[in-house]
Parts: C-alpha cells; sequence; structure tokens
C-alpha cells in the first residue's frame, strides 16, 4: 500500500465523519503538530547549547559571515 493510497483513505474515512467528529480530529491534529513543532524546537536549542557548551559557536556580524565563507572558497578553489 503507498502513502498516496493510505492518505485517500485517511480522507475518505475523515469525510464520512459527523462536522463535529471532523472538527474535534483537526483540534487533534493541530495540537499534536504543535508540539511535535515544539519538540524539535527543544531538540534543536539543546543541541545549539551543546555546541556553545564546547566551544563550537563563533560569533560575529554577517560581513564576518560573509568574508568567512569567502575564504573558504577560495581555499577550496584555490
Amino acid at each position: 500500500m503507498t502513502k498516496t493510497s493510505q492518505f485517500q483513505q485517511a480522507l475518505e474515512a475523515v469525510e464520512v465523519l459527523s462536522l463535529e467528529d471532523q472538527a474535534m480530529l483537526l483540534d487533534i491534529l493541530q495540537n499534536r503538530l504543535r508540539q511535535q513543532r515544539r519538540n524539535e524546537l527543544l531538540k534543536e536549542v539543546a543541541e545549539v547549547r551543546q555546541e556553545y557548551a564546547e566551544g563550537n559557536v563563533k560569533f560575529g556580524s554577517v560581513a564576518d559571515f560573509m568574508a568567512e565563507l569567502d575564504d573558504s572558497e577560495e581555499k577550496a578553489h584555490g
């Protein structure tokens, strides 16, 4: 069974629900999506904090960043 057919089956299953049940399902799905995004953000924050603690984070301006990119590109091609 492909994802497309699973998705189509899910849509068809939702269509037979009452409007109230569809609205409830939508609320549940939105809450789950928000929680998943929150969890991803927390994971990213933890990773950044770990990199900072290990000294792997550099600070500077956008111009500094662009200059560093140019330097690394020149080294790769030079």
